[in-house]
């Protein structure tokens, strides 16, 4: 679609100074809508997950990126070590967690 419209407008010449802002309106809608529907709720989503892993306390119930299920034992300044079976922990980067488990689908890890 954009190289389409690109080839369109190439193959138009303006003749006014005004028929130059009319050719730029469709690649200037293109970024907004681009803005809008991409990058606006992408940035908003990584800075709710940015405040999620900053706020992490123990008996948190989190997925990791790798899909690992675990309860939040220890938080270090860099790491998280979960609980992810009896006497099983394993030590993550905070990078790894994706989210929170859902309340009534979170997996038991007694």
């Amino acid at each position: 679609m954009i190289a389409t419209t690109f080839l369109l407008l190439t193959s138009q010449s303006p003749a006014k100074g005004g028929d130059i802002f009319s050719a730029l309106l469709p690649f200037l809608l293109l970024i907004g809508a681009f803005y809008f529907f991409i990058l606006r709720p992408a940035s908003k989503q990584r800075k709710q997950l940015q405040n999620l892993i900053k706020n992490l306390k123990n008996g948190d119930r989190v997925i990791t990126t790798g899909g690992i299920y675990g309860v939040v034992v220890a938080v270090k300044e860099k790491s998280i070590i979960l609980k992810v079976a009896e006497n099983v922990k394993i030590e993550i980067s905070k990078n790894a967690i994706a989210g929170l488990q859902q309340g009534s689908q979170a997996t038991s890890t007694k």
